[in-house]
């Protein structure tokens, strides 16, 4: 389960996709997200989800990449199935039994939320497999210059959260190793109850966390020995230029928007 969590990870590649200016495909992400909760019904949403494989095609990243950025949150979308169909009275009874009622609203809602939270995790998936953390971090600081004029500290904000981003898959691998190791000595963590597969789960996060600050001491120890002292007076080797393939891109992205837009008048 752990190896199937793909958050953070990095594909390199020579797509159109990863060639474009990871300024311009943070604002698209954010564009896209907005719209996938402007999507009032199905249609808006299939516009959305018609959207996201296109730019799937075009980054040429394997589509099971797109079933292992979702395995991960599926107790996630089971949890948020059952809600909408339990808890939602309106609309006509499909199933009744004593206090259980099903209606068609119910379902019409767990469906469209189901596919409204996997866009959402395959279009920030998409945004990490196609982006290096450098030009994330390059991308976030650049965005969020202007802040700069009331003295918030945007380097070091963008430099924490690209970190955070680049230790997903460190932790997690570092995980498997502890769960392995645990085995091989006996432990049984994936047996019995609930409460014994917690206490199963200690002795897998106490040298989790000691290794997360081991190494959190150690990049500190790297960047100082390297002189990092903050974003002051730093250079940059690659210089960030939009292109023609931003232009087309943005184009793209705004006529989905409308399309949404459009929809949601339309059919109600």
């Amino acid at each position: 389960m752990l190896k199937d969590i793909t958050l953070g990870q990095f594909f390199p590649g020579g797509s159109a996709v990863h060639k474009m200016d990871a300024r311009v495909k943070l604002v698209l992400t954010v564009a896209y997200i907005v719209m996938l909760f402007c999507a009032k019904g199905m249609a808006g949403l299939g516009v959305c989800v018609l959207f996201i494989l296109i730019g799937f095609a075009a980054s040429r990243i394997p589509f099971k990449m797109m079933g292992k950025s979702i395995k991960p949150i599926i107790p996630l979308i089971l949890i948020t199935a059952v809600l909408n169909i339990f808890f939602i009275k309106t609309g006509d009874a499909l199933f009744k039994w004593k206090f259980i009622l099903i209606t068609d609203e119910g379902v019409h809602t767990s469906i469209f939320m189901i596919v409204r939270i996997i866009c959402l995790i395959i279009g920030s998936s998409l945004l990490t497999y196609t982006t290096s953390p450098i030009d994330i971090t390059d991308a976030i600081e650049r965005l969020l210059s202007p802040l700069k004029k009331i003295k918030l500290p945007v380097h070091e904000l963008a430099m924490i959260m690209t970190i955070a981003l680049r230790f997903i898959p460190l932790l997690i691998e570092e995980t498997d190793k502890i769960i392995s190791a645990q085995k091989a000595r006996g432990s049984e963590i994936d047996t019995g109850t609930v409460s014994q597969k917690a206490k199963g789960l200690l002795p897998v996060f106490i040298p989790l966390f000691a290794s997360s600050f081991r190494r959190a001491d150690e990049l500190a120890v790297a960047m100082e020995c390297r002189c990092y002292r903050g974003g002051d007076g730093r250079t940059r080797m690659k210089q960030m230029k939009t292109t023609y393939r931003d232009t087309i891109a943005c184009l793209y992205t705004a006529a989905f928007f409308a399309a949404v837009v459009v929809l949601n008048f339309w059919i109600k």
